[in-house]
């Protein structure tokens, strides 16, 4: 690796790594992949030496050089203060605002309750079976998607995508947590708003190559 060449410490299938992929590959710009596998051997990211990299021990991780960047919507945001073009957040503060505001409702109020380590922990220490775990996330992510439904449809700003007629960090926030709702087999049909902005997302080469099938550590690609 380069001096400045980046590199994303990921797994496949994580969202919070699904929404750097789709931020790194809408500016553009080249970087490396190292696989943190969640799962295997009770999970790569409780190894010592990845715990010095992230101590919350997860992913992702983007090195830039010798900086080591750590929670997906600050890499995003430093992403785009380091190459603003194309921007993933809109120029006016007011806009600004609106756009965070969607991103942190998946990341921070959606994501976390149906995360992987939530998933373990109701298992491991409450021995909460599978079907009723799975009926836990379909709960809280319906409830987000109710609310992030309401604040998409008929607000003006909202376009092909959730700001506009160009993806930014809403974008990326929202298609990983979809994929999780199908993964889970929640009904979208209440959010065809939701949707119809997935559709556009995917449609693009930046989403698509992001997708977490497409990842070098997917099941069934070549290292």
């Amino acid at each position: 690796m380069t001096a400045d060449r980046l590199c994303l410490h990921s797994y496949w299938r994580s969202s919070a790594a699904y929404r750097v992929r789709i931020g790194l590959n809408l500016k553009g710009l080249p970087y490396d992949i190292v696989p943190v596998h969640l799962v295997r051997d009770g999970g790569e990211q409780h190894l010592p030496e990845y715990a010095q990299i992230n101590p919350q021990q997860l992913v992702p991780v983007l090195q830039h050089g010798q900086r080591l960047l750590r929670q997906s919507l600050a890499i995003l945001e430093y992403l785009d203060e380091m190459w603003p073009q194309p921007p993933l957040l809109p120029a006016t503060a007011r806009d600004r605002a609106r756009v965070r505001a969607l991103a942190q409702l998946i990341a921070c109020d959606v994501h976390p309750l149906n995360n992987l380590r939530v998933m373990q922990y109701l298992e491991r220490d409450w021995g909460v079976p599978q079907p009723e775990r799975e009926v836990w996330s379909r709960h809280w992510m319906a409830e987000g998607f109710a609310a992030f439904e309401a604040l998409l449809q008929h607000h003006p700003s909202t376009g092909e995508f959730c700001d506009g007629v160009a993806p930014g960090i809403a974008d990326c926030c929202l298609i990983p947590q979809v994929y999780n709702a199908r993964r889970f087999g929640v009904d979208l049909t209440p959010y065809p708003t939701i949707v119809g902005i997935e559709k556009a997302c995917l449609a693009l080469p930046a989403f698509d190559a992001a997708r977490p099938e497409r990842q070098p550590d997917a099941p069934g690609q070549t290292p």
